[in-house]
Protein backbone atom coordinates (compact mmCIF):
# COMPACT_ATOMS: atom_id res chain seq x y z
CA UNK A 1 0.00 0.00 0.00
CA UNK A 2 2.76 2.02 0.81
CA UNK A 3 4.65 1.65 -2.80
CA UNK A 4 0.91 2.86 -4.29
CA UNK A 5 1.16 5.93 -2.37
CA UNK A 6 4.74 6.51 -3.62
CA UNK A 7 3.87 5.72 -7.23
CA UNK A 8 0.72 8.28 -6.99
CA UNK A 9 3.04 11.10 -5.60
CA UNK A 10 5.48 10.55 -8.62
CA UNK A 11 2.61 10.37 -11.03
CA UNK A 12 1.99 13.77 -9.71
CA UNK A 13 5.30 15.06 -10.84
CA UNK A 14 4.97 16.82 -13.71
CA UNK A 15 7.61 16.81 -16.58
CA UNK A 16 8.25 20.76 -16.26
CA UNK A 17 11.91 20.44 -16.31
CA UNK A 18 12.02 17.50 -18.90
CA UNK A 19 9.82 19.74 -21.16
CA UNK A 20 11.67 23.07 -20.89
CA UNK A 21 13.62 24.72 -23.97
CA UNK A 22 16.59 22.72 -24.74
CA UNK A 23 18.96 26.20 -23.87
CA UNK A 24 17.40 26.01 -20.27
CA UNK A 25 18.98 22.37 -19.83
CA UNK A 26 22.67 23.18 -20.17
CA UNK A 27 23.47 23.60 -16.55
CA UNK A 28 22.23 20.01 -15.99
CA UNK A 29 22.70 17.77 -18.68
CA UNK A 30 26.71 18.24 -20.03
CA UNK A 31 27.87 16.31 -23.49
CA UNK A 32 31.63 15.24 -22.93
CA UNK A 33 33.43 17.33 -26.39
CA UNK A 34 37.13 17.33 -27.17
CA UNK A 35 39.15 19.53 -25.74
CA UNK A 36 41.03 21.85 -28.84
CA UNK A 37 44.39 24.22 -27.67
CA UNK A 38 43.70 27.96 -27.69
CA UNK A 39 46.67 27.74 -30.90
CA UNK A 40 44.21 25.26 -32.69
CA UNK A 41 41.60 27.60 -32.25
CA UNK A 42 43.16 30.73 -33.22
CA UNK A 43 43.88 28.83 -36.25
CA UNK A 44 41.10 27.76 -36.98
CA UNK A 45 39.63 31.35 -36.60
CA UNK A 46 41.96 32.68 -38.99
CA UNK A 47 41.14 29.55 -41.58
CA UNK A 48 37.74 30.76 -40.82
CA UNK A 49 38.63 34.20 -41.57
CA UNK A 50 40.45 33.60 -44.66
CA UNK A 51 37.90 31.66 -46.67
CA UNK A 52 35.35 34.39 -46.25
CA UNK A 53 37.89 36.87 -47.74
CA UNK A 54 38.52 34.32 -50.63
CA UNK A 55 35.08 33.94 -51.20
CA UNK A 56 35.26 38.06 -51.58
CA UNK A 57 37.33 38.07 -53.53
CA UNK A 58 35.81 35.66 -55.88
CA UNK A 59 32.46 37.41 -56.03
CA UNK A 60 34.12 41.14 -56.83
CA UNK A 61 35.90 38.87 -59.24
CA UNK A 62 33.31 37.57 -61.60
CA UNK A 63 31.78 41.24 -61.73
CA UNK A 64 34.90 43.28 -61.79
CA UNK A 65 33.47 44.90 -64.89
CA UNK A 66 31.25 46.73 -62.52
CA UNK A 67 33.21 47.76 -60.34
CA UNK A 68 35.48 51.10 -61.02
CA UNK A 69 38.58 52.83 -60.02
CA UNK A 70 38.34 56.22 -58.57
CA UNK A 71 41.90 57.13 -59.21
CA UNK A 72 41.57 55.56 -62.76
CA UNK A 73 39.79 56.44 -66.24
CA UNK A 74 36.46 55.31 -66.35
CA UNK A 75 36.62 52.37 -69.23
CA UNK A 76 35.25 49.10 -70.00
CA UNK A 77 37.76 47.21 -71.19
CA UNK A 78 40.02 48.08 -68.46
CA UNK A 79 38.27 46.36 -65.20
CA UNK A 80 39.86 46.07 -61.99
CA UNK A 81 42.80 43.73 -61.47
CA UNK A 82 43.03 40.46 -59.33
CA UNK A 83 44.78 42.85 -56.95
CA UNK A 84 42.22 45.56 -57.02
CA UNK A 85 39.35 42.79 -56.11
CA UNK A 86 41.52 41.67 -53.34
CA UNK A 87 42.28 45.27 -51.98
CA UNK A 88 38.58 46.05 -51.94
CA UNK A 89 37.37 42.62 -50.25
CA UNK A 90 39.85 43.68 -47.75
CA UNK A 91 38.93 46.30 -46.69
CA UNK A 92 35.53 46.04 -47.05
CA UNK A 93 34.91 42.69 -44.81
CA UNK A 94 37.26 44.68 -42.28
CA UNK A 95 34.72 47.36 -42.16
CA UNK A 96 37.43 49.85 -43.30
CA UNK A 97 35.55 51.18 -45.74
CA UNK A 98 36.86 54.12 -48.08
CA UNK A 99 38.38 57.83 -46.52
CA UNK A 100 40.46 60.39 -47.79
CA UNK A 101 43.82 58.51 -47.67
CA UNK A 102 43.76 55.31 -49.77
CA UNK A 103 46.62 52.98 -51.05
CA UNK A 104 47.06 53.62 -54.90
CA UNK A 105 50.01 52.21 -56.07
CA UNK A 106 49.94 48.36 -56.80
CA UNK A 107 52.90 48.13 -54.15
CA UNK A 108 51.22 50.14 -51.46
CA UNK A 109 47.72 47.93 -51.95
CA UNK A 110 49.71 44.54 -51.41
CA UNK A 111 51.26 46.13 -48.22
CA UNK A 112 48.11 46.66 -47.21
CA UNK A 113 46.65 43.19 -47.83
CA UNK A 114 49.78 41.23 -46.62
CA UNK A 115 50.25 43.67 -43.66
CA UNK A 116 47.74 45.75 -42.19
CA UNK A 117 44.43 43.35 -42.78
CA UNK A 118 46.21 40.11 -40.49
CA UNK A 119 46.81 43.14 -38.31
CA UNK A 120 42.98 44.16 -38.09
CA UNK A 121 42.21 40.67 -38.21
CA UNK A 122 44.33 39.56 -35.03
CA UNK A 123 42.57 42.60 -33.28
CA UNK A 124 39.07 41.55 -33.90
CA UNK A 125 40.16 38.17 -32.60
CA UNK A 126 41.23 39.84 -29.68
CA UNK A 127 38.90 42.12 -29.07
CA UNK A 128 35.70 39.52 -29.43
CA UNK A 129 37.09 36.31 -29.47
CA UNK A 130 35.99 35.40 -26.32
CA UNK A 131 32.27 37.15 -26.40
CA UNK A 132 32.23 35.25 -30.16
CA UNK A 133 33.51 31.97 -28.51
CA UNK A 134 31.49 32.05 -25.69
CA UNK A 135 28.00 32.28 -27.99
CA UNK A 136 29.59 29.77 -29.93
CA UNK A 137 30.45 27.61 -27.18
CA UNK A 138 26.62 27.62 -25.70
CA UNK A 139 24.87 27.46 -29.25
CA UNK A 140 26.74 24.45 -29.60
CA UNK A 141 25.87 22.91 -26.28
CA UNK A 142 22.33 23.34 -27.14
CA UNK A 143 22.79 21.48 -30.46
CA UNK A 144 24.46 18.48 -29.14
CA UNK A 145 21.76 18.25 -25.86
CA UNK A 146 18.87 18.58 -28.82
CA UNK A 147 20.88 16.06 -30.95
CA UNK A 148 21.05 13.50 -28.28
CA UNK A 149 18.12 13.65 -26.55
CA UNK A 150 16.53 12.89 -29.97
CA UNK A 151 18.85 10.16 -30.64
CA UNK A 152 20.00 8.25 -27.18
CA UNK A 153 18.67 5.18 -27.31
CA UNK A 154 19.66 1.86 -25.31
CA UNK A 155 22.05 3.31 -22.99
CA UNK A 156 23.23 2.50 -19.72
CA UNK A 157 22.49 4.93 -16.79
CA UNK A 158 24.94 5.02 -14.04
CA UNK A 159 23.12 6.78 -10.67
CA UNK A 160 26.15 7.81 -8.52
CA UNK A 161 29.54 7.97 -9.56
CA UNK A 162 31.41 7.57 -6.61
CA UNK A 163 33.73 4.13 -6.06
CA UNK A 164 31.36 1.58 -7.20
CA UNK A 165 30.07 4.38 -10.20
CA UNK A 166 33.50 4.65 -11.11
CA UNK A 167 34.28 1.40 -11.23
CA UNK A 168 31.16 -0.02 -12.95
CA UNK A 169 31.62 2.46 -15.70
CA UNK A 170 35.29 1.28 -15.97
CA UNK A 171 34.43 -2.49 -16.31
CA UNK A 172 31.46 -1.56 -19.04
CA UNK A 173 33.77 0.51 -20.92
CA UNK A 174 37.22 -2.07 -20.47
CA UNK A 175 34.09 -4.38 -21.62
CA UNK A 176 34.12 -2.37 -24.80
CA UNK A 177 31.15 -0.54 -23.76
CA UNK A 178 31.31 2.78 -25.65
CA UNK A 179 31.67 5.83 -23.23
CA UNK A 180 28.96 7.68 -25.12
CA UNK A 181 26.43 5.04 -24.15
CA UNK A 182 26.98 6.00 -20.86
CA UNK A 183 24.87 8.25 -18.86
CA UNK A 184 25.84 9.00 -15.01
CA UNK A 185 23.41 10.79 -13.25
CA UNK A 186 24.92 12.17 -9.69
CA UNK A 187 24.56 15.44 -7.52
CA UNK A 188 28.18 16.58 -7.14
CA UNK A 189 29.56 18.60 -9.52
CA UNK A 190 33.53 16.79 -8.61
CA UNK A 191 31.95 13.53 -9.71
CA UNK A 192 30.47 14.78 -12.58
CA UNK A 193 33.40 16.72 -13.94
CA UNK A 194 35.26 13.21 -13.19
CA UNK A 195 32.65 11.34 -15.41
CA UNK A 196 32.67 14.11 -18.26
CA UNK A 197 36.50 13.66 -18.00
CA UNK A 198 36.23 10.08 -18.84
CA UNK A 199 33.57 11.17 -21.74
CA UNK A 200 30.68 9.94 -20.20
CA UNK A 201 27.33 12.14 -20.54
CA UNK A 202 26.02 13.94 -17.18
CA UNK A 203 23.17 14.94 -15.77
CA UNK A 204 23.00 16.67 -11.97
CA UNK A 205 20.54 15.87 -10.01
CA UNK A 206 18.92 13.78 -7.44
CA UNK A 207 18.08 10.92 -9.46
CA UNK A 208 15.08 10.18 -6.71
CA UNK A 209 13.48 13.27 -8.61
CA UNK A 210 11.83 11.18 -11.80
CA UNK A 211 12.13 14.42 -13.70
CA UNK A 212 15.90 13.96 -13.72
CA UNK A 213 15.83 10.54 -15.04
CA UNK A 214 13.63 11.46 -17.66
CA UNK A 215 16.37 13.72 -18.43
CA UNK A 216 18.49 10.80 -18.72
CA UNK A 217 16.46 9.11 -20.80
CA UNK A 218 15.28 6.43 -18.08
CA UNK A 219 12.11 5.34 -20.29
CA UNK A 220 14.61 4.36 -23.20
CA UNK A 221 17.39 3.12 -21.23
CA UNK A 222 18.42 -0.64 -22.02
CA UNK A 223 19.80 -0.86 -18.28
CA UNK A 224 20.14 1.02 -14.88
CA UNK A 225 23.03 0.77 -12.71
CA UNK A 226 21.56 1.78 -8.75
CA UNK A 227 25.56 2.94 -6.92
CA UNK A 228 23.36 5.32 -4.62
CA UNK A 229 25.81 5.38 -1.09
CA UNK A 230 22.69 4.96 1.33
CA UNK A 231 19.93 1.48 1.11
CA UNK A 232 16.93 3.93 1.28
CA UNK A 233 18.40 6.17 -1.56
CA UNK A 234 19.14 3.12 -3.53
CA UNK A 235 15.35 1.73 -3.09
CA UNK A 236 13.67 4.75 -3.36
CA UNK A 237 16.01 5.33 -6.50
CA UNK A 238 15.01 1.79 -8.33
CA UNK A 239 11.08 2.24 -7.75
CA UNK A 240 11.75 5.87 -9.12
CA UNK A 241 13.61 3.81 -11.96
CA UNK A 242 11.04 1.09 -12.53
CA UNK A 243 8.03 3.16 -12.57
CA UNK A 244 9.59 5.20 -15.80
CA UNK A 245 11.39 2.29 -17.40
CA UNK A 246 9.42 -1.10 -17.11
CA UNK A 247 11.24 -2.71 -19.09
CA UNK A 248 14.85 -1.72 -18.50
CA UNK A 249 17.27 -4.30 -16.42
CA UNK A 250 17.72 -2.45 -13.30
CA UNK A 251 20.87 -3.59 -10.85
CA UNK A 252 21.29 -2.24 -7.61
CA UNK A 253 24.03 -2.48 -4.87
CA UNK A 254 22.88 -2.76 -1.17
CA UNK A 255 25.31 -2.09 1.97
CA UNK A 256 23.32 -4.78 3.93
CA UNK A 257 21.85 -8.07 3.26
CA UNK A 258 18.92 -7.52 5.30
CA UNK A 259 18.11 -4.40 3.01
CA UNK A 260 17.97 -6.98 -0.01
CA UNK A 261 14.51 -7.75 -0.07
CA UNK A 262 14.09 -4.36 -0.38
CA UNK A 263 15.32 -3.87 -3.76
CA UNK A 264 13.91 -6.59 -5.56
CA UNK A 265 10.59 -5.18 -4.22
CA UNK A 266 11.10 -1.69 -5.99
CA UNK A 267 11.80 -3.76 -8.99
CA UNK A 268 15.77 -4.47 -8.97
CA UNK A 269 16.44 -7.17 -11.30
CA UNK A 270 20.04 -7.94 -9.78
CA UNK A 271 21.35 -6.59 -6.32
CA UNK A 272 25.00 -7.27 -5.25
CA UNK A 273 25.88 -6.93 -1.63
CA UNK A 274 28.68 -4.88 -1.07
CA UNK A 275 29.37 -5.39 2.45
CA UNK A 276 29.21 -9.19 2.20
CA UNK A 277 30.93 -9.66 -1.12
CA UNK A 278 33.95 -7.68 0.22
CA UNK A 279 33.86 -9.32 3.44
CA UNK A 280 34.11 -12.89 1.33
CA UNK A 281 37.05 -11.51 -0.29
CA UNK A 282 38.61 -10.33 3.13
CA UNK A 283 38.29 -13.82 4.57
CA UNK A 284 39.78 -15.70 1.52
CA UNK A 285 42.46 -13.46 1.09
CA UNK A 286 43.58 -14.92 4.91
CA UNK A 287 44.46 -17.88 3.66
CA UNK A 288 44.16 -17.76 0.09
CA UNK A 289 45.36 -14.46 -0.47
CA UNK A 290 46.28 -15.81 -4.29
CA UNK A 291 42.12 -16.66 -5.22
CA UNK A 292 41.40 -13.11 -4.51
CA UNK A 293 44.39 -11.79 -7.06
CA UNK A 294 42.59 -14.33 -9.39
CA UNK A 295 39.14 -12.91 -8.86
CA UNK A 296 40.35 -9.95 -9.14
CA UNK A 297 42.13 -10.81 -12.26
CA UNK A 298 38.39 -12.52 -13.70
CA UNK A 299 36.15 -9.09 -12.68
CA UNK A 300 39.07 -6.87 -15.00
CA UNK A 301 37.34 -6.92 -18.49
CA UNK A 302 40.03 -5.27 -20.34
CA UNK A 303 43.40 -7.25 -19.17
CA UNK A 304 43.96 -10.79 -18.56
CA UNK A 305 41.43 -13.20 -17.80
CA UNK A 306 38.21 -12.22 -17.86
CA UNK A 307 34.49 -13.93 -17.18
CA UNK A 308 32.28 -13.55 -20.39
CA UNK A 309 29.11 -14.38 -22.10
CA UNK A 310 28.35 -15.13 -25.32
CA UNK A 311 25.98 -17.47 -27.39
CA UNK A 312 26.39 -21.04 -28.51
CA UNK A 313 27.45 -21.43 -32.16
CA UNK A 314 25.85 -23.59 -34.36
CA UNK A 315 28.61 -26.32 -34.41
CA UNK A 316 28.33 -26.58 -30.54
CA UNK A 317 24.50 -27.53 -30.53
CA UNK A 318 24.12 -31.11 -28.85
CA UNK A 319 27.55 -31.13 -27.37
CA UNK A 320 28.58 -31.19 -23.56
CA UNK A 321 29.88 -27.77 -22.36
CA UNK A 322 32.42 -29.85 -20.82
CA UNK A 323 34.57 -30.24 -24.14
CA UNK A 324 34.15 -26.78 -25.04
CA UNK A 325 37.07 -25.35 -26.91
CA UNK A 326 36.27 -22.12 -24.12
CA UNK A 327 36.43 -22.75 -20.34
CA UNK A 328 32.71 -22.91 -19.34
CA UNK A 329 31.70 -22.37 -16.10
CA UNK A 330 27.38 -22.35 -16.68
CA UNK A 331 25.13 -22.18 -19.20
CA UNK A 332 21.99 -19.52 -19.47
CA UNK A 333 18.96 -21.33 -20.38
CA UNK A 334 15.67 -19.42 -20.61
CA UNK A 335 16.95 -16.97 -18.40
CA UNK A 336 18.42 -19.01 -15.73
CA UNK A 337 21.92 -19.79 -14.97
CA UNK A 338 22.67 -23.68 -14.40
CA UNK A 339 26.20 -24.75 -13.32
CA UNK A 340 28.53 -26.62 -16.35
CA UNK A 341 27.99 -29.96 -14.28
CA UNK A 342 24.13 -29.80 -14.13
CA UNK A 343 22.62 -32.68 -15.78
CA UNK A 344 19.94 -30.10 -18.25
CA UNK A 345 22.67 -28.64 -19.54
CA UNK A 346 24.89 -31.70 -20.70
CA UNK A 347 24.00 -30.87 -24.42
CA UNK A 348 23.73 -27.66 -25.61
CA UNK A 349 20.62 -26.25 -27.53
CA UNK A 350 20.26 -23.24 -29.39
CA UNK A 351 19.62 -20.20 -27.71
CA UNK A 352 21.58 -21.22 -24.62
CA UNK A 353 23.96 -18.77 -23.83
CA UNK A 354 27.85 -19.74 -22.58
CA UNK A 355 29.15 -18.12 -19.34
CA UNK A 356 32.70 -18.89 -19.75
CA UNK A 357 36.42 -17.32 -19.32
CA UNK A 358 38.06 -15.46 -22.23
CA UNK A 359 41.55 -13.80 -22.47
CA UNK A 360 41.73 -10.38 -23.24
CA UNK A 361 45.31 -9.97 -23.92
CA UNK A 362 44.97 -12.52 -27.11
CA UNK A 363 41.48 -10.54 -28.11
CA UNK A 364 43.26 -7.51 -28.07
Amino acid sequence: MAKGRLRRRLRRFDQSLADQPVHALTDTVQIPTEEVSPARRITVRVCYALGALFAAVLIVYLDRHGYRDVESTPDADNPLTFLDCVYYATVSLSTTGYGDITPVTPSARLINVLVITPLRIAFLIVLIGTTVETLTTQSRQVYQIQRWRNKVRNHIIIVGYGTKGRTAAAAMVGDEVAPADIVVVDEDPAALERAKSAGLVTVRGSATDSEILRLASAQHAKAIIVAANRDDAAVLITLTARELAPKAKIIAAVREAENQHLLEQAGADSTVVTSETSGRLLGIAVQTPSVVEMMEDLLTPDAGFAIAEREVRPKEVGGSPKHNTDIVLGVVREGKLLRVDDEQVDALENGDRLLYIRNADDER
